[in-house]
Order: structure tokens, then sequence, then C-alpha cells
């Protein structure tokens, strides 16, 4: 097991249950300011975002926020535009969350969108299918006397 270089405990494997929780309390809070809040750029005018996940920092004054677009285009312009409006996102979220600090925050376009179509592209293809079906069930088995 890998320890912690500092205090010789085991490294923790994964977000704590503070980190989750401050997360999702930050997702929940961003879609009612995405909800709410008029943001005026161009590259948002009429553009529908899904939160998908929210990350924190350890120290919860950090925080990744995955987006998407609705229906996915444009992403990279969407993205630009909350980065560019961030410290505006992070005043609105700081008013409807209660934590210590509001995060600071970084906007990413979330790929496993894209990912779960080309895994399903891959599933509908021929040479793919024919893997999938199960085999027909052999006798060889049978104990022949």
């Amino acid at each position: 097991m890998k320890r912690s270089p500092t205090s010789g405990k085991p490294a923790p494997k994964g977000p704590s249950q503070r980190q989750l929780r401050a997360g999702e309390l930050v997702r929940h809070a961003l879609v009612d300011v995405f909800r709410e809040e008029d943001i005026a750029d161009p590259d948002l005018a009429g553009v529908a975002v899904t939160v998908t996940e929210a990350r924190v920092s350890p120290d919860l004054r950090h925080g990744i926020v995955f987006v998407e677009p609705l229906g996915g285009e444009r992403h990279a312009e969407v993205v630009a535009a909350l980065n560019r409006h961030a410290k505006f996102i992070r005043g609105c979220l700081g008013r409807r969350i209660d934590l210590r600090f509001t995060p600071d925050l970084k906007f990413l376009h979330d790929e496993s969108f894209n990912e779960a179509a080309r895994i399903g592209r891959l599933f509908d293809d021929p040479r793919v299918r024919q893997d999938l079906r199960p085999d027909p069930p052999s006798d060889s088995w049978k104990d022949e006397d």
C-alpha cells in the first residue's frame, strides 16, 4: 500500500466525502446561476449549458467544472466564454452556497459524451457485433459412453 510521505498514513485513493459533497453543492448552485443569471456574452447567447460534474480541491479553494453545451455544438467557444466570465460566475456562486471559501472556477468541456458516442459507434460496427453474439452451445462436454 502506498503511504503518504509526510504522515506515514495510507495515501487517499480518491476525493474525500467532503470534496464530493462540496462538488455537488457547487454543481447544483451553478445550475441555478446559469438558469437565473444573464451573462452578457455573444458566445453564450441562447446556449443552454449542462453542468455534468464539479470537482473541488482538498482545500476547497479551486474547482474544475465540466460542462456540455446543449447539442455539443460550439463547445470551445462556450467554454472559453465561461472561463472569461469565471469571476462573475464565482461571485454569483458565492451568494448561493454556504462554504468558508468560494472556489475559483475553471471550466472544461466534458468529453464523456463524445466518448460514449464513439463507443456506441464501435458496438454498432458489424465486425464487433459478430463478436458480441453468444457462441452456440457445444455438446463436446457430454460424456459419450
